[in-house]
This record gives C-alpha cells, sequence and structure tokens, in this order.
C-alpha cells in the first residue's frame, strides 16, 4: 500500500527543512495528485511555495499561495498559516508592507504553537531589515520559547541563532558570536543549508570586529554552498554580505560581486534586494581610488557614479523603507565629491541617527572632515574626525578581548588617516603627537579585567593541540575550525573591560622624559611619513620624504633576513651578507639618520605604525648598540614607567622539542640566576605553573607565527602548542619574557596602524616587556646572545640595556629587540 497525501506531505516537510528542497518539490508535488481535501491541498501548496520560494521562483510560489488562499472550504488555520506563506514571499520579494500585512494578519488569526512561532520568525525578520529591532527581538524571542516548549530543537536552535543575529545589528558583537556559536552545531547537523546559513551570519559578525579575511572565507564556503543545492536567494545574499566586506579594503573586487548579487536578487524577482545591492556597487564605484590599505592606494574606476543616478537609487531604497542603506550611499558620494573638489550634491546628508550602524555614522564624521579639508578648515578636520574615533571608543570599550581591541578599530581607520594628514600639515609638534598616540593608543585605551579559570577552554585547546599533531591539514579539520571558533567565542565573552588608560599629551611625555631619553614616533600619513622627536627640551618633527620611497624598500627584506640566519658558512655566505647589508643600511639611512641630530645620544622610545611592521630595528646600523625599546604607545610606555618596576630576583627557564642548541641555551643563561628553574622538554602545564612565579620567563622553542589569527600564534613544546589563547588562562605573567622561538616576534598589521602577535599576547596579558625577534635567528647567535643579555638582566639592569651591551660584548647582530617598557 503506497503512502498517503498526509504521509508525503509530511515527508515533504522535513525535506524542506533540512534543505533537499529538489526532493521536497518531488514528494510534495505527489502528495497534492494524492487529494481531494481542500484543506490539506492548501496546506501543501503552501509548503511546496517554501520551496520554491527558497530556490528563487517567487512568482510560482506566489500562485500558489493564492490558489490555496482563494479555493474554497478551507479552514481558518489553515488560511492563516497560507496568510504567513504570503507574507514571507512578499518579503523575499522585498515587498516589506506587504509582508508586514500578511503575516501580521496570520499571527492574529494563527492558534497552532509551532504555525505561530514561524509566523514571529518571519516577521522577526521584517523587523530586522528596517531596523525595529525591539519589535524584531520580542518576537524571536516569542518564537523561541514557543519552538522549545515544543520541542522542537533544531527550530529552537535557528531562534536562538537569530536573536545573535538581532545582537549583531544592535553592536553586541560579544553577544551575536556567543549565540550563533552555540547555536551553529544543532543547525548544521539538521542540514547543509542550516550550517552555511550559520556560517554565512557567522561572518557578518567577524566582518563587524574586522575580522574581514576570515568572514569573506566564510561567506565565499557559504555562497558556494547555497548555489550547490539551488538556493538562490541565500547565495545573493552570501555575495552581498562579502561585497559589503570587501568595500573596505578591495572596492573593485567590492563593485563585481555586488553586480553579481544584484543580478541574481533580480532573477529571483527580489527587487528590495536587488536595489540594496545596486547601491552596494554605486558605494564601491566610487570607493575606488580613496581606500588605502597598508600603503596601496586602490585603482580608480573608470566611470564614477553621477549624482543623479545615486539619488535615484537612494531613492529606490527610501521607498522600500530602507533609510539606512540610502543615508550610506548618499554619505559615500558625498565623501567621493570632498576629496575630489566637488561640491556636495546632498548638503544634508551628514545627519544620522543615533541607532544607524556604527559604519554609517563613522562615514558621517569622515565626510565632515573631508568637507572641512576641502575647505582648508584643518581644525575643524581634526574636531570631525576625533568626534567619530570617540564615538568608536564608546562602542568598543565595552570589548576587553585582545582580538577584538586590535580588530574593530577597522571601523576607525578613515579616520586617523585624514586626522593625521590634517595633523602633519599643521607643523606642529603638539598636534602631531595627539594624532600619533590617537591612532596607537586607539585600542590600548581599555584595561582587560582577567578572565576567571575557564576550565572549557583549557580542555578545548588541548584537542586542538592533539589535531595540530596530526599533521599541516589541521587548519581545515571541521573539528578544529569548530574549536577555534568557540575558543574565540569564550575570549571575547569572558574578557571584559575594567577601567580606561589616559592617553598622554606632548606636555605629559615631555615632563616625564628625564635628559637621557627620546620618544620617537614614526607617523604614516598616507603619502609621506614623518618623524617627531620629543625630548625633554623640545619636540621635532623631520620629514623623511614620500612613503613610496621607503615602501620600495621592504620588500626582500624578510627574504634576506632569513637567508642570512641560515646561511652562516660557506662561498654563498659573504654575498647574503653583503646583500642583507646593503639593505639594512639604506634603510637606516631613510629612517633613522635624518632623525640622530635631534636625537643625541639618548636611548630611544620607539613607536612605529604598522606599515613599518617587520623592521629589524636593531639591525639598522645608526641604532645598533643603542638602548631602544618599541612601545605600543608613548602614553601606554609612560604609564608603565610610572608603575614600580620591582627588581627581577627569580627566573624561568624552558627548551622545546627540536632545538638544536635550546638545552645547552636555557642551562647557560640561568647560569647567572641563583634562584632558578629550568625546565628541559617542557610541557605547557609547566609553563603557566612556572610563568606565575618567576620575575623573568625565557623560552626557546620552535614558534609559528599565525598571520590569519595572531592569537593561534604559538611556542612549540613537548606536548603541543602553547597558544595566545593559552596565555590569557595564566593567572599571573612575568614582569619580563624572552622568546627565542623563530616568528613569534611578528605581528599581523590589522588596519595601518595596529600589529598583533605573541608579543602583543604577552603585554596584553601584564607583562611589563617582550624580547622577540622578527624574523628567524641563527641557534647559534641566539645561544650566544641571550646567556649574555642575563648576566645584565640578573643583576638588574633593565632589559633593553642588557640586550644592547650583550650586542656589543659578543659582537652579535641579531633582529632581537624588546617590546613594552624595555627600560
Amino acid at each position: 500500500m503506497g503512502r498517503t497525501a498526509h504521509q508525503l506531505h509530511r515527508e515533504g516537510v522535513e525535506l524542506a527543512n533540512r534543505g533537499q528542497l529538489t526532493s521536497a518539490q518531488r514528494v510534495l508535488s505527489r502528495a497534492s495528485e494524492l487529494t481531494d481535501d481542500p484543506d490539506l491541498g492548501a496546506r501543501i501548496a503552501s509548503t511546496l511555495a517554501v520551496t520554491y520560494a527558497r530556490t528563487g521562483d517567487l512568482a510560482r510560489a506566489e500562485s500558489l499561495c493564492r490558489q490555496a488562499w482563494e479555493a474554497p472550504n478551507v479552514q481558518s488555520s489553515t488560511r492563516a498559516l497560507v496568510a504567513g506563506q504570503m507574507g514571507a514571499i512578499a518579503q523575499a520579494a522585498g515587498r516589506l508592507d506587504d509582508a508586514q500585512h500578511w503575516i501580521s494578519q496570520a499571527i492574529a488569526a494563527v492558534d497552532e504553537p509551532m504555525a505561530r512561532a514561524t509566523l514571529l520568525q518571519n516577521r522577526s525578520y521584517i523587523g530586522m531589515q528596517r531596523r525595529d529591532l525591539l519589535r524584531a527581538r520580542a518576537d524571536t524571542a516569542e518564537a523561541a520559547e514557543l519552538y522549545t516548549r515544543q520541542g522542537a530543537h533544531v527550530d529552537a536552535a535557528e531562534a536562538n541563532h537569530d536573536l545573535g543575529y538581532i545582537d549583531l545589528l544592535r553592536g553586541d558583537l560579544v553577544g551575536a558570536l556567543a549565540r550563533m556559536t552555540d547555536a551553529r552545531q544543532t543547525l548544521a547537523d539538521a542540514s547543509r543549508a542550516g550550517g552555511a546559513i550559520s556560517d554565512a551570519d557567522r561572518a557578518e559578525v567577524l566582518r563587524d570586529a574586522g575580522l574581514v579575511r576570515e568572514a569573506e572565507e566564510l561567506l565565499v564556503s557559504a555562497a558556494r554552498i547555497f548555489g550547490a543545492i539551488r538556493m538562490k536567494p541565500e547565495r545573493a545574499k552570501a555575495e552581498y554580505a562579502l561585497a559589503r566586506s570587501l568595500l573596505n579594503h578591495d572596492p573593485v573586487r567590492a563593485g563585481v560581486v555586488a553586480g553579481t548579487a544584484a543580478r541574481r536578487f533580480r532573477l529571483v524577482g527580489s527587487e528590495t534586494w536587488a536595489a540594496r545591492a545596486e547601491a552596494l556597487r554605486l558605494r564601491a564605484r566610487l570607493a575606488a581610488g580613496q581606500v588605502v590599505n597598508l600603503g596601496r592606494r586602490v585603482p580608480e574606476g573608470r566611470q564614477t557614479p553621477q549624482p543623479a543616478e545615486v539619488a535615484e537609487a537612494a531613492r529606490a531604497l527610501e521607498k522600500q523603507g530602507l533609510r539606512t542603506d540610502a543615508v550610506a550611499l548618499r554619505l559615500s558620494f558625498e565623501l567621493w565629491a570632498a576629496r575630489h573638489g566637488r561640491p556636495p550634491a546632498f548638503p544634508a546628508a551628514t545627519r544620522v541617527s543615533s541607532t544607524a550602524p556604527m559604519d554609517v555614522r563613522l562615514l558621517a564624521h569622515e565626510v565632515r572632515a573631508a568637507r572641512a579639508q576641502r575647505g582648508g578648515r584643518q581644525v575643524a578636520v581634526r574636531s570631525h574626525a576625533r568626534a567619530g574615533l570617540d564615538e568608536l571608543f564608546g562602542w568598543q570599550r565595552q570589548f576587553g578581548s585582545l582580538d577584538l581591541q586590535t580588530s574593530v578599530v577597522w571601523h576607525g581607520h578613515g579616520l586617523v588617516g585624514i586626522g593625521l594628514q590634517s595633523a602633519v600639515r599643521s607643523g606642529r609638534p603638539d598636534v602631531v603627537f595627539e594624532w600619533s598616540e590617537r591612532a596607537r593608543h586607539l585600542n590600548l585605551q581599555v584595561v582587560p579585567l582577567r578572565p576567571p579559570p575557564d576550565p572549557e577552554l583549557a580542555d578545548e585547546l588541548a584537542e586542538l593541540r592533539m589535531l595540530r599533531a596530526d599533521g599541516d591539514g589541521w587548519p581545515s579539520n571541521p573539528r578544529a575550525i569548530e574549536l577555534q571558533n568557540s575558543a574565540r567565542r569564550r575570549q571575547w565573552a569572558t574578557t571584559r573591560s575594567a577601567a580606561v588608560r589616559h592617553r598622554a599629551t606632548l606636555e605629559d611625555a615631555q615632563g616625564s622624559l628625564d635628559a637621557s631619553t627620546a620618544i620617537v614616533a614614526y607617523v604614516y600619513s598616507v603619502d609621506a611619513v614623518h618623524a617627531l622627536v620629543v625630548t625633554s627640551e623640545a619636540a621635532t618633527l623631520v620629514d623623511l620624504g614620500a612613503w613610496d620611497s621607503i615602501r620600495r624598500m621592504l620588500p626582500g627584506l624578510r627574504g634576506d633576513l632569513d637567508m642570512s640566519a641560515a646561511v652562516q658558512h660557506g662561498p654563498l655566505a659573504g654575498v647574503v651578507r653583503r646583500s642583507l647589508e646593503d639593505r639594512l643600511g639604506e634603510l637606516s639611512q631613510a629612517l633613522v639618520t635624518p632623525v640622530l641630530h635631534a636625537v643625541g645620544d639618548r636611548r630611544l622610545v620607539v613607536t612605529a605604525p604598522g606599515v613599518l611592521n617587520g623592521v629589524p630595528w636593531a639591525m639598522l646600523p645608526a641604532l645598533r648598540g643603542r638602548v631602544f625599546t618599541l612601545a605600543a604607545s608613548a602614553s601606554r610606555w609612560l604609564s608603565l614607567r610610572r608603575e614600580t618596576s620591582p627588581r627581577s630576583l627569580s627566573a624561568g627557564f624552558a627548551a622545546g622539542p627540536r632545538v638544536p642548541r635550546a638545552i645547552e641555551e636555557v642551562v647557560r643563561a640561568s647560569m647567572a640566576w641563583p634562584d632558578r628553574i629550568v625546565m628541559e622538554d617542557a610541557r605547557i602545564a609547566d609553563i603557566t605553573r612556572v610563568a606565575a612565579s618567576v620575575d623573568v620567563l625565557h623560552i626557546a622553542a620552535h614558534g609559528r607565527h599565525a598571520a590569519d589569527n595572531p592569537m593561534f600564534s604559538g611556542l612549540e613544546l613537548a606536548d603541543g602548542t602553547l597558544f595566545g589563547y593559552d596565555i590569557d588562562l595564566i593567572e599571573n605573567v612575568p614582569g619580563t619574557i624572552v622568546l627565542s622561538a623563530c616568528e613569534v616576534g611578528r605581528s599581523s598589521v590589522r588596519w595601518g596602524e595596529e600589529a598583533v602577535g605573541m608579543t602583543r599576547v604577552w603585554l596584553h596579558a601584564g607583562a611589563r616587556c617582550v624580547v622577540a625577534a622578527p624574523v628567524v635567528v641563527a641557534d647559534d647567535d641566539a645561544c650566544e646572545l641571550l646567556a649574555a643579555m642575563h648576566e645584565g638582566l640578573a643583576t638588574g639592569i633593565p632589559p633593553s640595556v642588557a640586550l644592547a651591551e650583550a650586542s656589543e660584548r659578543t659582537g652579535i647582530v641579531a633582529p632581537f629587540q624588546v617590546h613594552g617598557a624595555g627600560f
């Protein structure tokens, strides 16, 4: 006996929920043929309509629903369900007013809990699009509760995921990531589509947090999955989200992707989403030629949108109730116009609601600053840029996590750039110092509240270590990805802000400096580099020339450094050494020699922008033998200097596996210390235990810098990798950390100014200074130089002084340098 229409309908519903839409359509069509019950037929038709809507055939979906709505002898409860589906289809087509009408009508009539929950969830999507977030949250929360009561765990997970998306729209990145991560596994287990939807939305959280590369990888993957399972609208939405992420650093590609998304939306009849994608494409065309990413200007597009084209697109958005999209488009045009000397086309465009997304509010500040710059009103330029950065900090200060602190600043990189340009043009040292510190101190202002012990995070990191030990393919392992996501969620959620650090003025700095110390702040202002030299008596701004002339010296530097460390003997050694010396000499002449007259023989506090990340300052001829420290900001160095620095009395030493002279290095270095702990074949638990009881911790091990996620950079120990996230679990860290490990002194640059790596992780955890190298160091050099450095450290000499004296005594020129408060 064959299956009944009722049974086929239930099967069709289950297939649709799992994302198997083609199979669902086949089963539902068969169910429709087998029944003459008008009520069941209407239910079958409405479910079938859902599958057509999700595959992009909105016209066919709407036609089926209208037939079901108009059919005679249909129960009121079924008619309510059909009304709900009409609303969902209208929403997919972008007719939000129609969608609101149909869905609200259905909610008022339906009495079935599961049906009511679905309708509430659909209505919440309208609220999200219109940024009526209070209504959207109330609808979603009620839906989640109804699903939970009915035991519908997958639907409840989807609703909780949507609550996370609302958190995202409210700017609560921590809450958004926590909810989405908690729901992901249930959704992914239920269907391939559920996992892809989860990943696409989670990518938007990462994008708003500034982690755009990870976000874009997730969106590309999600779009590919949606294409494979023929979910055309969802594929287009993933591409739209991808274009939004690309807009700030690759507008040319953003325009191409947005154009593709717009065409897909039109093909499925979703005109509102097509209008949003088209507006994004226009914004990308306007951004070309303006966006500067780590010192590289993006080529300008051939055809810049005209005011009439922008005005028409903005009006189309407003007709659909998408005012925020319209405002963002007008602001993008105004920024282009101001930077190209054109008069304003939309003078009132900068009137932005306080409920608008952070990126739109900051864009308004940037437009005001650009208009002031066009008018030559430099004081106003800096005032508008300052106001925008203050607004950004009002949001940023709720985050204590290093990951978030160093990534959300991407929202302000345009304001930082225009402020630095204006400051340099002023020629005033006090103004240049203020903006140099704003750029450097932007993500140092929040004092983190150390998280409580987290055994579950420790267990997850231990499992991740095991997966990493299995081979190079671990980053693509689904379980490894899940564990990394969980670690990030936990760290975001548990590391809160405790206080705000003061940003120093030039007067503060000069009042705190003694006659033997100078601050050298390198300032990158898009097309030029300057150095501000600050002493207790004077402040001097030195023009170092065009950025392009310095930038051309950097490619190949790391390769020469690595080759020099690897080729210590033989006929090639001299050739390699001469090539490196020539490159270092040229860089030294460009960056250091011009400031020496103002510096004199003083020891130096160097602050540098991210575009100079990776420069081996200790190896530059003009700095060899000179005492200096690399500070994240002058303000942070001054605050650490004011704190009492107790004499280092004890030291811990750890050797990792497979490093030829690691044991010799730590044993020799330890001999300088009467109170010492030496750990051969050190394990992670050894490090965390000893770190809490010593003043200096020295680790000699293989290291690896993870460029895409610096928090997963690490040190290879006997039982696996000590990750950046592990360091957050150490209750008390030593004041001085010495990392004798290849690469862990490297950093990943985030948005022009901030560089993040293992050195910054230790400093964020509470260390005063970190000694590390940004490139490979020859084992012999590390062993000899660092052993000599410890002779000074053990007698109470500050780390920067001890390292400089050790280099002079041994004659070894190596890339080890001190980060933080080295003296």
